[in-house]
């Protein structure tokens, strides 16, 4: 499996408290990152809770997140179903062809 370097900045004191910590379970500071990053890949979530400024609401917050993007379309119910049932019909396709090839 091939690697890759990463670079990441971060506050010296944090860096130290975060070493010392990895000394304590027992792993490098490397392997720690890297459970951090299998994890996140795994189960596509940051593994803690991460919260915003006391002074935004729920609602804002929910209302942020529902927000259409901006260059992203919305789509109707009626094309969100076509393009559904456009992806079935090709996955069936594609399923009919490699029983064919057997």
């Amino acid at each position: 499996m091939a690697q890759t370097a990463m670079t990441v900045r971060v506050d010296d004191n944090i860096k130290k408290q975060f070493d010392a910590l990895c000394e304590q379970f027992g792993m490098s500071v490397n392997a720690a990152i890297n459970v951090f990053i299998n994890a996140v890949v795994r189960t596509r979530s940051i593994p803690f809770s991460i919260s915003a400024e006391e002074n935004l609401t729920r609602k804002q917050l929910l209302d942020a997140l529902y927000a259409p993007h901006p260059e992203t379309p919305e789509l109707t119910l009626e094309e969100i179903n076509a393009e559904i049932k456009a992806a079935r019909e090709e996955r069936k396709e594609r399923l009919n062809r490699k029983k064919e090839a057997i």
